[in-house]
């Protein structure tokens, strides 16, 4: 008897041979289909490869696409566990043609397939096409079914269609007879609905494209898509008629069973299905990216933990659960999705996380469900209010609570429901109102009201598919932009980060999808309406971009590598920083752009070369560790016990994402030796090795007890490397000398130059005291007081305090006055021997001169004074104003 992992590998094998490319499965976050909000099914990869917008060097691919039915349209989550054949998530078995092989080709990969390949007895076989299709019909006779087993099929459930308008084709299917034990008719029977006939493949003639009008012509590119559930195949080839009987379930059933102690098999079987088939859905969801949020995609992951959390509470689980069930998860399901095992760690943290918080709640919600069930009439609803109270008071979903009305026979008024979800709104408005926030922020949260959060993509991908939302345009909403219009645009999800966090915003192209030539700039990301609406500033280069166009975003790549290198590095310069300084070092603020990282933090003094040096060396050594970046999410309690460093002037919520990167012995972090650990919600590398290199510029003040560290990374790094390099050689060729001798002959050059300087100075005052070639001022006498003034040229303010000294000592006893002319500005000193200073103050005379010179003040010591001003040629003027000050 195969096992699922067996039947896999055969089929995807059979069509390699067949020369087809095995394609690994894509996300279930749909990165090239904004109208859906997870994969649902094997084609959505390959959707603009079937519409010609894309080109693959392959024509004909395999996949086993992995796939979530529980939001939107395709929600099967309140039949899961009930049922034989409904999950969460399935894996679809698909092969696919772009323009290569048609239907005849098709159907006989299929039939051969099934009937050699896996054995089954074509006996028990029928197919049904499209009741217009002849073709496949005779097609299918060909291949050996008896007409009485080809049915004709006259509706839609034989004919597929992308939309209302596209490409689109009759259906052929497969049905497998499991016999008349079973009750239920053949397809297009009235008995159709029942479990004898179960359909096992379906193939897809995509050989038209549907108008507007209703018109219908036949596509240049005809094409094939086919699907077939490999839960649904194997449980059939291990004779059983029911999904979770197969092997991958039931291990994962009997996980649940040893984690509980409860009968995997006996009366609460369905307790086990429901948390075997959400196990699946939610690890598979957290390691493609989606966390569980109040918001789109991760509120939906939110509503299939919680719904199999409260059915390990039914099995009578008092601790988390869930978590403990990922290794026989992976053990199933690893070798076959590698991403699984990469993310364990994060599928569990998040899990238990999750449950913890959850089973705090449960008790006291379930209790007042089973109050306000207490005082109503037996067959009543229950009041929409009080649902209301168990969503906005313990976080029970809507869903869930009906699910567990379910099992009383009753419903919810979800009518009121609604009401008092709209009342709360309008309260929270009123209260935002109110909060001094600028009035034309309003618009961003009737974006978000209305059309819920911006899912963000670009942890995982930079490079998807979304829906134009929303228009605004000077603080006002718009149908539309025109060729050279500019204003923010909103889409319901996209790869562009919005700015926060230090992280500036991402640049980019939106291009809309039916015309790819129609192309928008995007300059900037922001985040409005507390972070829930991703706004892109946009400029249309050419066409137009309007609201409800599908459109493809692209970060800049090239940039967004830079800003991840950057912020990164952040975290291993914020912890060498602590090492080296110590802990009382915490973030102040910083900036990761795509030039380069600022980062400010707590710190008295300037720090020494050494000590910048040990950082930067520090730092280096763990890019060059390369070790991986890891992210978990936490509580922001539970990230700070283990030592997580929260980013300056964020807000947290209940969940916090925390970056670890670095291995060192430290005894601390998840594993005992992570070296930084940070809250973050930025975006990072996913090695240290792809910062490359840092370099710090240096270190200033950025404010009283803050102190600023600028630096670069990568390229960045790299070019400023080289341009000093350039430098020195520059230098050290001038110098004549090697480049490691250039320092020591550099401070001997100053050291000369300084010499020289004090023997010019020198020269200078020797010059002025011998008067220049002329003689030497005689002493006035001023109200008994002796006074030398003597304006001078060729010496500078600097030389004037020892000349001053010199005629001090020459005169004895009284003052001195010099100016010294220099390009007609006046450099002024005045000095007054000591035996004077009780008389006649050094400053007094310099102002009083200053003040002639055209200048302002002047200071120093009674004994010595200095200023300045702007004439020199009213100096005579100035030796007046000295003597009046000494007349008195």
């Amino acid at each position: 008897m195969p096992t699922l992992n067996e039947i896999r590998s055969t089929f995807l094998n059979y069509f390699a041979r067949n020369g087809h490319e095995i394609v690994p499965s894509s996300p279930l976050v749909p990165r090239n289909d904004p109208t859906l909000m997870f994969t649902n099914s094997g084609m959505v990869q390959f959707k603009n490869l079937f519409t010609g917008v894309e080109t693959r060097d392959y024509k004909r691919a395999t996949t086993s696409q992995k796939c979530v039915r529980a939001g939107g349209k395709h929600n099967d989550l309140d039949n899961v566990g009930y049922t034989a054949r409904h999950h969460t998530f399935f894996e679809m078995l698909g092969n696919f043609s772009f323009g290569d092989y048609f239907k005849e080709e098709a159907i006989a990969f299929a039939w051969e397939l099934i009937t050699r390949e896996f054995g089954i007895d074509p006996a028990r076989l029928l197919t049904t096409v499209y009741h217009t299709d002849d073709e496949a019909f005779e097609i299918w006779k060909k291949v050996g079914v008896p007409e009485d087993r080809i049915i004709r099929i006259a509706t839609s459930d034989n004919f597929w269609q992308m939309g209302p308008t596209g490409p689109c084709g009759p259906c052929t299917e497969i049905f497998y007879d499991h016999g008349d034990q079973i009750w239920g008719g053949p397809p297009g029977s009235a008995e159709e609905d029942g479990d004898r006939f179960i359909e096992i493949w379906n193939i897809v003639f995509m050989q038209n494209e549907q108008f507007e009008d209703g018109s219908m012509t036949e596509l240049d590119m005809q094409s094939i898509d086919t699907g077939m559930g490999l839960e649904r195949i194997g449980a059939l080839l291990q004779g059983s008629h029911d999904n979770y009987d197969t092997d991958t379930m039931r291990a994962l059933i009997e996980a649940s069973a040893e984690a509980t102690g409860v009968d995997p098999y006996g009366d609460q079987n369905v307790h086990h299905r429901v948390i075997a088939d959400h196990l699946r859905s939610t690890s598979f969801l957290i390691a493609d990216g989606v966390m569980p949020s109040n918001d789109g995609r991760g509120y939906v992951l939110r509503r299939i933990m919680r719904r199999a959390m409260r059915h390990a509470h039914l099995l009578g689980a008092k601790d988390p659960v869930m978590h403990r069930l990922v290794p026989a998860l992976v053990q199933q399901m690893g070798a076959a999705f590698r991403e699984l095992g990469r993310a364990q760690p994060l599928i569990e943290e998040t899990l238990k996380l999750e449950e913890t918080r959850f089973q705090q709640t449960l008790d006291r919600g379930l209790k007042l469900l089973d109050e306000e069930l207490a005082g109503l009439p037996e067959d009543a609803p229950l009041p929409g209010r009080a649902a209301f109270k168990l969503y906005d008071t313990y976080g029970f979903p809507l869903d869930l609570t009906q699910d567990a009305l379910r099992e009383k026979g009753r419903g919810v008024d979800t009518e009121g429901f609604d009401a008092a979800m709209a009342e709360q709104k309008a309260k929270a408005r009123a209260a935002w109102a109110g909060s001094g926030e600028a009035a034309d922020s309003a618009i961003w949260f009737d974006i978000a009201d209305g059309q819920g959060a911006t899912d963000f993509l670009g942890y995982d991908t930079e490079k998807a598919e979304g829906q134009v939302l929303a228009v605004v345009v000077d603080g006002k909403l718009a149908n539309r932009l025109e060729t050279g219009g500019e204003g923010w645009v909103v889409t319901n999800q996209t790869p562009f980060y919005g700015e926060a966090g230090g992280q500036v915003g991402d640049t980019g192209v939106i291009r809309r999808i039916d015309n790819r030539d129609e192309v928008s700039l995007v300059s900037d990301v922001q985040r409005f309406a507390d972070g829930r609406v991703f706004a892109h500033k946009v400029t249309v280069e050419r066409g137009a971009l309007a609201v409800g166009d599908p459109v493809e975003l692209e970060v800049d790549h090239a940039r967004r590598r830079a800003i991840r290198a950057n912020h990164s590095a952040t975290h291993l310069l914020h912890e060498a920083l602590r090492v080296a300084l110590g802990d009382h070092v915490a973030q102040r603020g910083s900036l990761n752009a795509p030039d380069r990282l600022r980062f400010d933090f707590s710190h008295g003094k300037a720090l020494t070369l050494d000590e910048l040096k040990q950082v930067e060396e520090e730092v280096n050594a763990f890019i060059r560790q390369n070790s991986r970046v890891e992210t978990r999410i936490m509580t922001p309690d539970d990230a700070r016990a283990i030592g997580a460093q929260a980013l300056f002037g964020e807000k947290y919520g209940d969940e916090v994402r925390v970056v670890s990167m670095g291995r060192a012995d430290t005894g601390k972090g998840f594993d005992g030796d992570t070296w930084s650990i940070e809250l973050c919600g930025g975006t990072h590398v996913e090695r240290t090795g792809d910062i490359g290199l840092l370099v710090t510029l240096g270190d200033s003040a950025s404010s009283a007890g803050v102190r600023r560290i600028e630096a670069l990374t990568g390229d960045a790094a790299f070019r400023y490397l080289s341009a000093q390099d350039h430098r020195l050689a520059e230098t050290a060729l001038e110098l004549k000398a090697q480049a490691e001798e250039v320092p020591a002959r550099v401070r001997a050059l100053l050291d000369e130059r300084k010499a020289l300087q004090n023997e010019l100075a020198q020269l200078r005052r020797d010059l002025a005291m011998s008067g220049g070639g002329q003689a030497a001022p005689a002493a006035r006498e001023v109200n008994g007081i002796k006074l030398i003034a003597q304006v001078l040229s060729g010496v500078t303010g600097k030389d004037l305090p020892a000349l001053i000294d010199a005629y001090k000592s020459q005169i004895g006893s009284g003052a001195v006055l010099l100016i010294a002319d220099a390009g007609g500005k006046a450099a002024v000193a005045a000095g007054v021997t000591g035996d004077l200073t009780d008389r006649v103050s050094a400053v007094d005379l310099v102002k009083a001169a200053v003040a002639e010179l055209g200048g302002k003040g002047g200071g120093g010591r009674p004994d010595m004074a200095q200023g300045g001003g702007r004439d020199a040629g009213n100096a005579e003027a100035a030796i007046a104003a000295v003597e009046q000050v000494l007349g008195g």
